[in-house]
């Protein structure tokens, strides 16, 4: 099954989270925080949202910061994805 998104949402894959800290202390699943670097798998196609023309600025490919409990999680295929808007997207990582 493949997942494509509409107007002006975007389809990410959630980066796994750090286990240990920086100074090596290792984090049990409860304590570790959300992830918020993602990598863009499916891009849809803008266009007029809202009455407001919304030009797609990420690409498939990108490692994007996203808002920290924005979009819709799903399960396809047994992967995880979100499902954000554009606008849920807060910087792209370079």
């Amino acid at each position: 099954m493949t997942l494509k998104p509409l107007a002006d949402r975007v389809v990410v894959k959630l980066v796994e989270a750090e286990e240990t800290t920086k100074t090596g202390i290792v984090l049990p699943g409860t304590a570790k925080e959300k992830p918020q670097i993602a990598e863009v798998i499916a891009v849809g196609p803008g266009g007029m949202v809202d009455g407001k023309e919304i030009v797609m600025t990420v690409k498939v490919g990108d490692r994007v910061i996203t808002s920290k409990y924005a979009g819709t999680e799903v399960k396809c295929d047994g992967t995880e994805y979100n499902i954000v808007k554009q606008s849920d997207i807060l910087a792209i990582v370079e």
